[in-house]
């Protein structure tokens, strides 16, 4: 199965102009042979937007992700974006995953990083939220929850085959450490494939490392953005191209 990953320089605050960019790369990513195309983390209102994400969250069943459903169904393609989530007087970092006229499936993030996280959302309750899709069984994580390696250990003791993670990585000291060591780390300890998608790009708040990639279960790269640019990556996800690195590598088996 062929993946896109999105890596976006969104314009913080303008839903309209993400929601664009979202649309363009869809199109790339299914004219390219994607049946799945992941966004990064806040990807609908930008991760930087600051106080004005709490005017622009929506619930999961609002014009937001309906936008999304339909551009999904158009596509013939299957989007996973980040996005700001209401409930009640709550507002989470979630992510959706819409296909079709599916039902969506929304998972909000547990581990919130810093102040600015910390101010805006509420943290969501740790889950093994898992979907099936095209013969694979899908984990979904955010940024800084798969900085804990008992966060993937979780999804891939429940069956998950690939953990789709949209981030917002932002430049520093350590972020091409945990792109290119932590994120391939975490595939391999597990014996899954893991999607790293983050924005590239600065905004008012934040420069982003950009860095995004795919990687297999014998912790090698299938696709990476060299930068922090826009860029669409696309990786061919075979399971069966790496049985014998899970019958080489059996942790889960001997935990």
């Amino acid at each position: 199965m062929r993946i896109a990953i999105c890596q976006m320089e969104a314009l913080a605050g303008d839903v309209a102009v993400n929601l664009r960019l979202i649309e363009a790369a869809a199109e790339r990513a299914a004219a390219g042979g994607a049946r799945l195309m992941v966004a990064p983390e806040l990807a609908v209102t930008g991760y930087g937007a600051g106080e004005a994400i709490r005017r622009l969250a929506e619930p999961a069943d609002g014009p937001q992700v309906r936008r999304l459903q339909a551009l999904s169904k158009t596509q013939g393609l299957a989007i996973v974006a980040g996005f700001a989530e209401r409930a009640g007087e709550m507002i989470f970092n979630s992510l959706v995953m819409v296909e079709g006229e599916a039902e969506p499936t929304v998972y909000r993030k547990t581990h919130l990083y810093g102040d600015y996280e910390r101010a805006l959302f509420k943290p969501g309750q740790l889950q093994s939220a898992l979907r099936d899709f095209q013969g694979l069984k899908l984990g979904f994580l955010i940024c800084y929850d798969v900085e804990f390696p008992e966060n993937l250990r979780r999804l891939a003791r429940a069956g998950a085959d690939l953990v789709l993670v949209p981030t917002a990585l932002p430049q520093g000291p350590f972020a091409p450490f945990i792109a290119t060591s932590v994120v391939p780390v975490r595939a391999f300890e597990n014996q899954l494939f893991v999607v790293y998608a983050n924005h590239g790009g600065r905004d008012e708040n934040f420069a982003y490392a950009g860095l995004s990639r795919a990687v297999g279960p014998d912790g090698l790269c299938l696709a990476a953005a060299a930068d922090d640019k826009a860029a669409l990556l696309f990786a061919d996800i075979e399971p069966a191209a790496f049985e014998a690195s899970r019958r080489a590598n059996t942790y889960l088996a001997d935990l």
